[in-house]
């Protein structure tokens, strides 16, 4: 019994000496990197500050582009296309071009750049709409398979009839919800027809006249679908 007791004051001892010796490892440790502790933690402040401040700045730069986009367009819905690339300064009116210069990367920012690039569009400038279009970040689906149409639609025009199938492609099928689905589908297989792959524009008509029968574009798939063949 009495040398169970020394071993277990021995192995006690030992214990406390293991334990001493990892609080003199510890601290040592910190005396060593408390400089780079200090700087880590400074650092975290730093990146947390900065995430907390670019998304409180984001959320105001996104109010004031709604706030921009909402008085030019007017100009834009009534067809006035430059005032509202340009706005109007004297009546305190800020073009899309503008806005888009300051919030483009906002959510506002990037409804109004798709609004920049329809307008571009309309006056025939077809170069800066297909670049503004691409820019885009669509903030929702239905805004996305808007702006593939509108790259399709950029690329038509141009004689890239290829490109524009492609495009058109993309847009029938990014939303079952999308009431311009089937349109957008029709334009795809116009375009494929004139870039020469017949096969492919019969294959969409079919498919069309299939998940869209009920469309206007369905109602036309077989005549073009005959026109085809022949």
């Amino acid at each position: 019994m009495l040398k169970k007791k020394k071993e277990f004051a021995k192995a006690k001892l030992k214990h406390q000496d293991d334990l001493i010796t990892t609080y003199e490892n510890t601290l040592s440790w910190y005396q060593t990197n408390k400089k780079l502790l200090s700087n880590i933690g400074i650092a975290l402040v730093v990146v947390i500050a900065g995430g907390w401040f670019y998304l409180n700045n984001q959320r105001q730069n996104n109010e004031k582009a709604a706030l921009e986009f909402a008085k030019v367009f007017t100009y834009y819905d009534n067809g006035q296309y430059q005032l509202a690339i340009n706005g109007i300064p004297e009546r305190n009116v800020r073009g899309l071009s503008a806005i888009v210069s300051d919030y483009g990367s906002t959510h506002n920012g990037n409804i109004a750049r798709f609004y920049l690039a329809n307008s571009y569009y309309n006056l025939g400038e077809y170069d800066k709409a297909l670049a503004e279009f691409s820019d885009t970040d669509a903030p929702f689906d239905l805004l996305e398979a808007s702006r593939l149409a509108g790259i399709g639609a950029c690329h038509e025009v141009k004689g890239n009839f290829n490109e524009a199938a492609k495009y058109f492609e993309r847009a029938g099928r990014v939303s079952s919800e999308d009431p311009n689905t089937a349109e957008n589908l029709a334009h795809a297989a116009r375009n494929y027809a004139r870039s020469g792959n017949k096969q492919q524009a019969i294959e969409l008509y079919k498919y069309i006249k299939k998940e869209h029968s009920s469309s206007a574009a369905a109602r036309e798939a077989e005549r073009y679908i005959d026109e085809l063949r022949s």
